[in-house]
C-alpha cells in the first residue's frame, strides 16, 4: 500500500505565525518517502500526483519537458514528452511532441523506478532527493533522451496555504542534467542547469474554481487599475492566472520566483510571492514585499518577449535580471512555455518563462493586443 507521507496528511492545514507541532512550513524538510507516491487521504476523484523534469540547449535554443500527471484515485496517468525550438511552436511544428493520455497505472507504483505505461519515459531514483536517472525512446521518430538530473541542493518547499500552493505541497529543485538528445537522429549533448518538480494534492475540476462569488459571476475587478489597456486586463482578479520564471548560469547562480500579475500595479511591476535567489551557491528565499518582474509581450502572438526582474531575498541581497525569449512551445492554445536568456550578476543564464491561462482571459488580453483604436479594446 502506499505510504500517507506527513504533508499529505496535512492538505488544508491554517498556517498561524508561530507552528504547531506537526504542521508543515517552508522550513520543514523533504524526506525520501516524498520520492515516492502519496495515498491520498480521501476519494477526491481530482487528487493528483505530478513529476516534472526539464533540461536545455542552450547552443541551439532547444528546451525539453517530461512530465507526469497521476490521478490517483481514478489510477490513470497522463504523461508528456515534448522539446521545443525556434522552429515552431504548435503541436504541428514542435521539434518533437507526444503524449501517453489516461493511461492505466500498474498496481501499486513505485516512483523511484517506474516506466509510465503506453509507452511513457522512465524514472529511477539513484540516490534519494538527490540524483535520478531519466529515459525515454520512440526509435521510429529518430526521438530519444536520456539524462542523469544531479541535485544543487536539498528541494525547496514553498508556504503552504498561499498562491499557488494552496492546498498542494510542492517542491522545487535545481539539478544539472548530463546526458544525451537524439532528433531526429542527431545526438546533441544536454549540459544544463535547470528545474524539476513535485506536487501532490487537488487539482482540476471544482478545485480550480474561485468560491468567490463575483468571480463566479464573471466579475473580475483589477487591484490597481490605469496603464495599457493589456496590462489591466492581464491583472483581473479571479481569473487563476499562474506564471512561472526561473533562470540560471549554473550551481551557484540565478534566481526561481512565482510571479503574481494579480498584485501588479499600473506600471506593469508584478510581485514575485515565492521563490530563491542564489548567488555564491547560497539559497535564500525572497522577499514578497520586494521581488517583482516586468513583462513586455509581443503583440502578435500575446507571449511573453523581453522581461525585467528585481529580485531582494529575505537577507538583504538583491540581483537584478532581464531575459529575452528565444524559443517558444504553445500546447494550448494560449499562453507559451519559453525558454528564456538571462543576464544577471554579469553571467548569462537559462530557464524558463511558464505563462499560464484560461481560454476567455487569454481571448480578452489578446483582442486589446490587437486593437487598432481604443474603443475597440
Amino acid at each position: 500500500m502506499l505510504r500517507i507521507s506527513r504533508l499529505a496528511a496535512t492538505v488544508g492545514q491554517v498556517n498561524d505565525d508561530v507552528p504547531s507541532p506537526g504542521e508543515i512550513t517552508a522550513d520543514t524538510p523533504f524526506t525520501p518517502d516524498d520520492d515516492m507516491y502519496h495515498q491520498p487521504p480521501n476519494d477526491d476523484p481530482y487528487w493528483v500526483e505530478t513529476n516534472w523534469w526539464s533540461f536545455n540547449i542552450p547552443e541551439r535554443h532547444i528546451g525539453g519537458w517530461l512530465h507526469a500527471r497521476f490521478d490517483v484515485n481514478r489510477g490513470v496517468v497522463t504523461w508528456r514528452v515534448f522539446v521545443w525550438d525556434p522552429s515552431g511552436a504548435d503541436l504541428g511544428r514542435l521539434a518533437y511532441y507526444r503524449t501517453g493520455v489516461d493511461q492505466p497505472m500498474p498496481e501499486h507504483p513505485d516512483l523511484r523506478d517506474i516506466t509510465f505505461p503506453g509507452g511513457g519515459f522512465s524514472v529511477k531514483m539513484v540516490e534519494p532527493l538527490k540524483r535520478y536517472e531519466l529515459g525515454y525512446s520512440d526509435p521510429d521518430n529518430g526521438f530519444a533522451v536520456a539524462f542523469e538530473h544531479r541535485a544543487v541542493h536539498p528541494p525547496r518547499r514553498f508556504t503552504p496555504g498561499e498562491p499557488p500552493a494552496m492546498y498542494s505541497p510542492h517542491l522545487d529543485q535545481l539539478g544539472h542534467q548530463v546526458g544525451e538528445l537524439v532528433l531526429r537522429g542527431e545526438s546533441i549533448t544536454i549540459d544544463s542547469y535547470s528545474i524539476r518538480d513535485r506536487t501532490w494534492g487537488p487539482r482540476g475540476g471544482h478545485h480550480m474554481r474561485s468560491p468567490k462569488p463575483a468571480y463566479q459571476r464573471g466579475e473580475h475587478r483589477v487591484l490597481h487599475p490605469g496603464g495599457p489597456r493589456w496590462r489591466e486586463i492581464e491583472r483581473e482578479r479571479g481569473r487563476g492566472r499562474i506564471q512561472y520564471i526561473f533562470g540560471h548560469s549554473g550551481p551557484n547562480t540565478g534566481f526561481l520566483g512565482f510571479v503574481r500579475p494579480q498584485d501588479g500595479d499600473a506600471a506593469g511591476w508584478s510581485p514575485l510571492n515565492h521563490g530563491w535567489l542564489l548567488r555564491d551557491g547560497r539559497f535564500e528565499r525572497l522577499d514578497k514585499t520586494a521581488s517583482r518582474m516586468r513583462n513586455f509581450r509581443d503583440p502578435r502572438t500575446g507571449w511573453s518577449a523581453h522581461m525585467e526582474v528585481d529580485l531582494t531575498d529575505l537577507t538583504g541581497r538583491t540581483m537584478t535580471a532581464e531575459g529575452f525569449s528565444v524559443a517558444h512551445m504553445c500546447e494550448g492554445g494560449r499562453g507559451s512555455n519559453a525558454l528564456m536568456r538571462w543576464e544577471f550578476d554579469g553571467e548569462i543564464g537559462w530557464g524558463e518563462d511558464q505563462d499560464g491561462w484560461t481560454r476567455s482571459h487569454w481571448t480578452k488580453l489578446m483582442n486589446a493586443l490587437r486593437a487598432i483604436r481604443s474603443q475597440e479594446a
